[in-house]
């Protein structure tokens, strides 16, 4: 009997998701509420456990792996230039879509509807908190931003070292490829996953709440659709190169678990084994998806807070001029690391409206439908990710064109049982 496509779980737990939600919530089951909120957290509990020393391994195996290729500065200097040049694409495509719909106006939301985050996002804390005040905190806490800065202190250091440091770059590569196991082993829960968050969504939220948001939920979407959709297709044919639906075809079993996942880490596993098979070389790979899947992040850190900030203005009856939307392209683009490759985007949020002087109570305002949002912006996220090694490894020769025309098989359907985890480098 033929298994079923991942692809096709993944549909199924959708669906599935979406009536027992609505079940619950027309006829007020709580028991099976709980359930839907209990499968999908247990599901979001299992990425997270291993998100930290993934990584952690990942960047000091990535950074590491530079002394195999050739050209590596100018490699990471291409990749980070493009990571900018689509960032500020994706933030311009927000602030059009802001100004063209006012998603703020008429919504019936009121200052007092909002309230301020527990946690907040400013530049000092943003800068100050790179740094850890200790190797166990970031870990236990899940600082991803300070793992990243211990990793590529570590990675660094272990370049440096030489080959005296080979024993443990032999026993990075294996805890990597240890933990990425495990991570598949997660992955393959994703229709379950699926199945309890898109269910306790449609449970606890409805539409009876979505509805003051929708212009600004449509917006949303739209917009990292174009992004995802449109930009990238055209960097791909016009600087790669190649066919974008090629693209579409071997990268979409990434971005699917990472529209159910909303974790832009728990993906990476997958989207570097995606990669690579649409070409890109491991070693570069083993690089750049691990750089982008903590820094790239046009969903949630582009098109999603130029629309939250106009969003926000609107309600507060707060004028923003040409200053104000050039300080919002700005953030977008130097502060994206600061979202970290984890679910929501509160921190990125409160960056950008802390720093155009916007009331932080307009976060409370936006929490509600955020879990609606973040599926849409994580997927554009994981799309950037792969298309930009795709896009410099093509200008950089070193894309091999016949994988990248074959790439079309999840990687899910065709691992044959006990086969070994994707290879660190």
């Amino acid at each position: 009997m033929p298994r079923v496509p991942f692809w096709a779980q993944i549909v199924a737990g959708l669906v599935l998701g979406v009536l027992l939600g609505w079940i619950a919530r027309s006829s007020d089951t709580a028991w099976l509420t709980t359930a839907l909120e209990k499968t999908g957290g247990i599901f979001v509990q299992l990425l997270k456990l291993v998100v930290a020393p993934l990584v952690f391994a990942a960047i000091v195996v990535s950074i590491t792996n530079l002394r195999n290729v050739t050209d590596a500065a100018r490699l990471a200097t291409r990749t980070l230039l493009w990571f900018l040049v689509t960032s500020l694409i994706a933030v311009l495509i927000g602030i059009g879509l802001g100004l063209a719909t006012d998603p703020g106006a008429g919504t019936g939301l009121t200052p007092a509807d909002g309230s301020k985050p527990e946690t907040t996002g400013s530049w000092l804390d943003f800068l100050t908190g790179i740094v850890p005040t200790d190797v166990i905190t970031p870990f236990t806490e899940l600082k991803v931003l300070q793992i990243v800065f211990m990793a590529a202190v570590t990675g660094a250091a272990l370049l440096k070292i030489g080959e005296k440091a080979r024993p443990l770059l032999t026993l990075g590569e294996s805890v990597l490829e240890l933990l990425q196991k495990a991570l598949w082993w997660v992955i393959r829960l994703a229709p379950l996953g699926t199945l309890g968050l898109i269910g306790n969504a449609v449970a606890t939220y409805g539409w009876d709440l979505v509805r003051p948001y929708a212009t600004f939920t449509v917006d949303v979407y739209v917009g990292c659709a174009l992004v995802m959709f449109v930009v990238y297709p055209l960097l791909l044919a016009v600087f790669a190169r190649v066919s974008p639906l090629q693209f579409f075809k071997g990268a979409w079993p990434a971005i699917q678990l990472a529209f159910v996942s909303r974790s832009s880490v728990g993906t990476m596993p997958l989207t570097k084994r995606v990669t690579e098979r649409l070409g890109v070389p491991a070693e570069y790979a083993s690089f750049a998806v691990p750089f982008g899947s903590t820094t790239k992040m046009d969903g949630c850190a582009a098109v999603y807070p130029a629309l939250a900030a106009i969003f926000v203005a609107e309600v507060f009856g707060i004028d923003l001029g040409v200053a104000d939307y050039v300080l919002i392209a700005f953030v977008s683009v130097v502060g994206s690391a600061a979202t970290a490759g984890l679910t929501g985007a509160t921190v990125m949020l409160t960056l950008t409206l802390s720093t155009l002087g916007l009331p932080l109570e307009g976060v409370g305002l936006l929490m509600a439908v955020d879990p609606i949002l973040d599926m849409m912006r994580t997927a554009t996220n994981v799309a950037g990710q792969a298309a930009v090694p795709v896009v410099v490894a093509a200008r950089e020769g070193i894309l091999d064109r016949e994988a990248y025309a074959n790439a079309h098989t999840s990687p899910l359907d065709d691992e044959p049982a006990g086969a070994p985890a994707p290879q660190a480098a």
